[in-house]
């Protein structure tokens, strides 16, 4: 552990983090009163934006947000269903509303197109916008039949795209989660879920956030076991690697900063927990 800020009062319950490729900062979503906190790569927090109301550029009930690698924040606004994006001085640029049932999880690809969820319709998109400009461009529906997804992430080098669904549950228990990857053509290539894991590994998982290092390994946080644990690439899915088991309490989000290290947003304390690779 390298770093830790935020804390309750500085973040309220976050959702969601995202690292900007270029300059180091961290972009936070959570419930306070603005919903957006961006904190520098020392740990101070730069700006706060996007308030709690219903004019167009404000956010309702972020879920979870990304950075763009032309230095854009966009938002999953869960409280009127639509996708959000701003400048890094809080600017509103552009607003979908239009064809979502729940937008849920996003992450940026290098060319700045936004991979998101749609987690009551089931189904995956691809959104090209020209954020400069403020003018979307083209929102695609790359999957369907997908059972409540949630996080998602893409790796920067394959371009392969990975996504948490949760599954309902069955009796008394809480339900399950199922790690699905797709390549960058959108061909299932593996999957596995909550039971599947159990029998390669000694607990239970349940996967709420996921990211590729850069060696293009998917990296899930597991609740149950409050760990992060590395289920290696695609063609080895799935292997079990715990990268950190103590610390943790409700991790909840994930993202890699440009110099490796791994940044976990707990959601149990409120805070962003920075980890160095070495």
């Amino acid at each position: 552990l390298r770093l830790c800020l935020g804390g309750w009062g500085s973040l309220v319950n976050p959702t969601g983090v995202a690292a900007c490729p270029g300059s180091g900062r961290l972009a936070v979503a959570h419930d306070g009163k603005k919903r957006i906190h961006v904190f520098g790569p020392s740990g101070f927090c730069l700006r706060r934006f996007g308030e709690r109301g219903d004019a167009g550029n404000d956010i309702k009930y972020p879920l979870d947000v990304t950075v763009t690698s032309d230095g854009h924040v966009v938002v999953t606004d869960g409280g009127d269903c639509s996708v959000k994006a701003f400048d890094f001085e809080g600017r509103g640029i552009l607003a979908v509303r239009e064809g979502f049932c729940l937008p849920w999880g996003l992450d940026a690809t290098p060319e700045s197109e936004v991979i998101l969820t749609d987690s009551e319709a089931g189904a995956l998109y691809r959104l090209t916008a020209d954020f400069q400009r403020g003018e979307l461009k083209k929102c695609q529906m790359v999957r369907s039949r997908l059972v409540s997804p949630r996080a998602v992430a893409v790796c920067p080098t394959s371009g392969a795209v990975v996504v948490i669904e949760h599954l309902k549950a069955r009796g008394p228990s809480k339900g399950s989660t199922r790690v699905k990857i797709f390549s960058a053509e959108m061909d299932l290539i593996g999957q596995m879920d909550s039971f599947g894991l159990n029998l390669v590994f000694p607990s239970r998982i349940y996967a709420t956030a996921v990211a590729f290092d850069r060696e293009g390994r998917v990296i899930v946080t597991d609740v149950c076991s409050q760990a992060v644990i590395c289920l290696g690439k695609p063609e080895e899915f799935p292997i079990f690697n715990p990268l950190i088991s103590h610390g943790l309490s409700y991790p909840v989000g994930l993202t890699y900063m440009a110099n490796d290290a791994l940044v976990v947003l707990d959601s149990g304390d409120h805070s962003i927990k920075v980890y160095s690779s070495t």
